[in-house]
């Protein structure tokens, strides 16, 4: 069995990561719609950060505004270095439970190290994995490795959505209302 660590050279490739920014309200509000989307079948949820200020606020923002809509209770809070020796023990709190959903607020290399543990070592699902803003840059997808992350959606500070597809990340724009226009023929 191979380690699933990502090499310091694998690191420097990608140059210097964004560093999580706190959680804006648009954000937070996105990332619930994704997970309370009609046909989404999300009732229990693991949340996941790294040990940095704005992840843990981002996650215990996350889990509040998850009981203020009246849902289950978040089954595990998880937090985890940005360098350890295997990231096991996090994986498997993580995932015990077998939650329908994981949200996850991070630095972007801590998340790539811990998503390769993931999917090592554990039944977890990035297709069923939800992330804030900075996880949402196409470098963590290729420092995680081919297909680690495929699936992963999130979203942005200013309330889009995104979607790792292909180990590239994708952004949406959020939904708008139509505009009335002029009235008359052209």
């Amino acid at each position: 069995m191979t380690s699933p660590l990502i090499s310091p050279a694998e690191t420097t490739a990608y140059g210097a990561l964004p560093v999580p920014a706190p959680h804006s309200d648009a954000e937070l509000a996105a990332l619930l719609r994704l997970l309370t989307v009609p046909g989404a079948r999300v009732a229990t949820v693991a949340v996941g950060h790294s040990r940095d200020t704005a992840s843990r606020s981002a996650a215990a923002a996350f889990a509040e505004a998850w009981r203020t809509l009246g849902r289950l209770p978040v089954l595990a809070v998880v937090d985890w270095p940005e360098s350890a020796a295997s990231w096991l023990r996090a994986a498997r709190r993580l995932t015990a439970g077998e939650p329908d959903a994981w949200v996850v607020a991070a630095a972007p290399l801590g998340w790539a190290q811990m998503s390769r543990r993931l999917r090592h070592s554990t039944e977890w699902d990035p297709a069923r994995t939800y992330g804030f803003a900075t996880l949402g840059d196409s470098r963590v997808p290729a420092l995680a490795g081919p297909s680690t992350l495929q699936g992963m959606r999130g979203a942005a500070a200013d309330g889009s959505t995104w979607t790792i597809d292909r180990g590239w990340v994708t952004h949406q724009l959020p939904a708008r209302p139509p505009t009335a226009g002029p009235r008359g023929t052209l």
